[in-house]
């Protein structure tokens, strides 16, 4: 994972093996909820990290996209 500048991701992440998107949200005070999104490129990540706002990149490209539907990751504390 690794921390972006946002007002909404703590952290962002690829795998490329399985072609899948991970997003760590920024909650109170830290990180987040981490979801995946899969069907995602390494291409597509690329555009993702260079994008300026990366909050509108996400709700252009990334979110409510049938290609890409999320699953919240259930975390071990």
């Amino acid at each position: 994972m690794i921390p972006v500048e946002s007002s909404q991701f703590h952290s962002i992440g690829h795998d490329p093996a399985t072609n899948t998107l991970a997003i760590r949200f920024k909650g109170k005070g830290g990180p987040g909820g981490l979801y995946h999104y899969p069907n995602f490129t390494a291409e597509q990540f690329s555009a993702f990290q260079a994008a300026e706002s990366k909050g509108k990149f996400f709700g252009q490209s990334i979110r409510g996209n049938k290609k890409h539907p999320h699953s919240k990751i259930t975390e071990k504390e």
